[in-house]
């Protein structure tokens, strides 16, 4: 592979005795895939211009993808010369360590690697899996969503799947009929478990969702729920027998963000004029019900992508499908504590991200807002235009170790947010 092509950095690494953090950020959305990390002693207000960048790096080629950190690693996707890959660059120069190729064909890649165990998993466009050992990237087995499993997608634009690990398994989505979930040992890829699709319901299109599952205990069962092409659902870890499923919050477009779980809650939501719902997992003889708490018109509350975040009894998101109006919404209740249509010099949607009692929305436009976690009403801390220009900006934010990282198509920057001593 052709190393990266590097941008002079605007502050040394040296300089700034940057670290990698032990809270690392070795999956998509961070250590519980709920799009919060856990840095502090960071920046209160962003200057005018935006933090200080750090250093950019050019060459990962085209894609949406996110990236994971571990042990001074950073992880990525991106497609070039016809292929998709899988990328390794050293946190600390930014130079490509290694990069192993998951698939062939055009199509930029969008899930983020997932990091585990000495090894490292990434899903591409056209469901090729591949699991590489981190210290070379040498590949340790592959799978295939549509050869080995029956899978399909419930729309054309293809896989966005970023794989769950836990303990000894993978948890794939392949949208299979006889394999909607996957289990897959996660050193060797054999199956573990399958999971067979009932009719989900009338909404929607058959096939995987947009996202990869979360872990849930919900009514003391535990479970991986996931937003699929139908429905969302939860799925038995131990068996992988389909506990339950919910499809009046489904649209037949792409249905994108992640669940949000708690205790025994699901909250999920879609665009495309869908809406949202808050749902209760209850016992039901040997297995789970999902009640529906309240439903959201798609006027009152919808993410179209870029996510959402829990912060106590209210959540953050963007609203709307195509934009990002910040709002503050009680999950718990569905009522809205506030809500902005308005979002800086931002525009369409837009990721967040929940660090040090502020949210990151970083728009499509590669506007990115610091916005105060208040119930108090909007609060915006500062704005700037990322320094990379191009479109769209859709790839998640990532703050690891007080360094705020955005991916921008073919280019990775690097912000210092952390205050100042």
């Amino acid at each position: 592979m052709t190393h990266l092509r590097f941008l002079t950095a605007l502050i040394s690494v040296s300089a700034l005795g940057l670290s990698i953090s032990s809270a690392e950020w070795t999956q998509w959305r961070g250590p519980d895939r709920a799009g919060r990390a856990a840095d502090k002693n960071l920046l209160k207000e962003w200057p005018a211009d935006g933090p200080p960048l750090v250093w950019q790096c050019e060459g990962l080629g085209k894609g949406f993808s996110s990236i994971s950190i571990a042990a001074g690693r950073i992880y990525t996707m991106g497609e070039k010369q016809g292929s998709q890959w899988l990328i390794c660059l050293d946190a600390k120069n930014h130079t490509e360590i290694w990069a192993t190729k998951v698939g062939d064909g055009g199509d930029s890649p969008n899930g983020t690697p997932t990091i585990d165990d000495g090894m490292v998993y990434a899903v591409d466009r056209h469901g090729n899996v591949l699991c590489a050992e981190i210290p070379t990237g040498k590949e340790i087995w592959r799978a295939n969503f549509g050869k080995d499993f029956g899978g399909q997608m419930m729309s054309g634009w293809g896989y966005s799947e970023s794989p769950l690990i836990d303990g000894k398994k993978v948890i794939l989505t392949p949208g299979g009929k006889e394999a909607l979930m996957v289990a897959l040992d996660k050193k060797t890829g054999k199956v573990i478990w399958k999971t067979k699709s009932p009719d989900l319901g009338d909404k929607g299109q058959d096939g995987a969702g947009y996202t990869g599952a979360v872990i849930s205990n919900g009514a003391g069962v535990k479970q991986y729920v996931n937003l699929l092409g139908r429905a969302v659902v939860g799925v038995s870890a131990e068996t992988g027998e389909l506990l339950w499923h919910y499809n009046k919050m489904i649209n037949g477009t792409a249905n994108i963000p992640t669940p949000l779980v708690s205790g025994d809650f699901v909250f999920a939501s879609t665009g495309y004029g869908a809406g949202a719902a808050l749902l209760k997992l209850k016992k039901s003889g040997k297995g789970v019900e999902a009640e529906e708490v309240y439903f959201l018109e798609s006027g009152t509350f919808q993410n179209h992508h870029g996510g959402m975040v829990m912060n106590g009894d209210v959540l953050y998101a963007g609203n709307g499908h195509n934009n990002g109006f910040p709002i503050c919404l009680n999950w718990k209740t569905g009522k809205v504590v506030w809500g902005e249509e308005r979002h800086s010099a931002g525009r369409e949607s837009a990721a967040v991200l929940l660090v040090d009692g502020n949210l990151i929305y970083r728009y499509q436009n590669g506007v990115c807002a610091l916005v105060e976690a208040s119930t108090k009403g909007y609060k915006e801390r500062g704005s700037f235009k990322e320094k990379v220009p191009g479109g769209p900006a859709w790839a998640h934010p990532v703050v690891d170790g007080g360094l705020l990282y955005l991916r921008q198509d073919d280019a990775l920057m690097c912000y210092d947010l952390r205050a100042k001593k």
